[in-house]
């Protein structure tokens, strides 16, 4: 199985990164290849031996990479492809370092953000199944002696206890169950992918996280290919193959709809995305007059930049704002059902 294995962006990134080094050196490919097989981890040796053979047979470098059960990203194979047609490779593997370093770093920053909030959720619901299941059990025995009528917040969260108590295997099985079903809609239906991508971007304050990450990577891929001289209509085919967001994917293709039908970009680009649900008007407009200059490419990159860094400054803000949001309402989660569950007591001076 791990002759299967797909392999991570790091190591996707590695791979690019040794193969440009060879490359620049002077090397030809499939010498390259066989040096990279020497000093490779042994995870790699199975596919860079069938790699090595696919092209001692003829067969091209997008050909051999593609046919290792998807090791590599489409985008990785398609930027490789790209490159054979205008012959410069090692223009295709820094183009590609490029990518996956940017697409590491934001995938880092968004985990560093991320990882205090969901520690604490999980905890602190961890913490509310533990008082559920063992604590407030206890409590309804004492309460039993009261010769009084429980207040009522104190009924319902026993209610509730007693029914994660009797349920809980159930109730577990269920989730399992719904999150396995949905997945496995998710997997096979891409009309339900579509809409959940589309739905992302609605998310109140995190859809304009998931805009600028998505935008950001569009800009980013389509100013590479450019850069490599494939034209226009071809390189919008390659980032709507490369596209792992079916918004992005359907953008792309319907401004290739209409680039074909004879609308200029900037038309095109109002037209594929009418209701502004990716692209802002910031970015429209520098598109607009990096297509009026003839610095697309140019402009794309530096939108792509810029997309970057204001994702990065609201993630920042995001984790600041998040730690003591959610240190609030943990403790009020916890104080609320502390409080619930002293009422009685609280109320037994007027029962004696």
């Amino acid at each position: 199985m791990l002759f299967k294995r797909k392999l991570s962006k790091s190591e996707q990134l590695h791979f690019a990164q040794q193969m440009l080094v060879l490359l620049q050196a002077g090397l030809p490919l499939l010498n390259a290849i066989q040096l990279l097989i020497q000093s490779a981890p042994k995870s790699w040796q199975a596919w860079l031996e069938d790699v090595r053979e696919l092209l001692q047979k003829g067969n091209s470098f997008s050909f051999c990479l593609s046919a290792q059960d998807g090791k590599f990203s489409p985008e990785f194979s398609n930027l490789i492809r790209v490159s054979e047609r205008t012959g410069d490779l090692g223009l295709a593997l820094r183009t590609i370092s490029q990518q996956l370093d940017a697409q590491i770093e934001l995938r880092r920053k968004i985990q560093q953000s991320l990882t205090y909030p969901i520690i604490t959720l999980a905890t602190s619901f961890l913490l509310v199944l533990v008082m559920m299941i063992w604590v407030v059990p206890v409590f309804k025995e004492v309460f039993g002696h009261f010769q009084a009528e429980l207040p009522a917040p104190t009924r319902i969260l026993i209610f509730i206890s007693t029914g994660i108590q009797n349920y809980f295997i159930g109730i577990l099985l269920s989730i399992l169950l719904a999150a396995t079903g949905f997945l496995y809609l998710w997997l096979k239906s891409i009309s339900l992918q579509k809409y959940c991508d589309a739905l992302l971007l609605r998310i109140p304050f995190f859809g304009n996280l998931f805009r600028l990450a998505i935008l950001s990577h569009w800009c980013r891929t389509l100013g590479h290919l450019l850069e490599t001289g494939l034209p226009l209509p071809d390189a919008l085919r390659v980032t709507a193959q490369s596209s792992n967001h079916w918004v992005s994917h359907d953008f792309s293709a319907e401004i290739f709809k209409h680039l074909t039908r004879g609308w200029p970009l900037g038309e095109s680009l109002k037209r594929a995305d009418p209701k502004s649900r990716l692209l802002d008007v910031e970015t429209l407009l520098l598109l607009h007059v990096g297509t009026e200059s003839g610095a697309l490419a140019e402009m794309l990159n530096k939108c792509a930049t810029t997309l970057g860094s204001q994702l990065s400054s609201r993630l920042n803000t995001l984790s600041q704002s998040l730690e003591p949001a959610l240190i609030l309402f943990v403790g009020a989660i916890i104080g609320s059902l502390v409080i619930i569950l002293y009422l009685p007591i609280f109320n037994l001076g007027q029962i004696v």
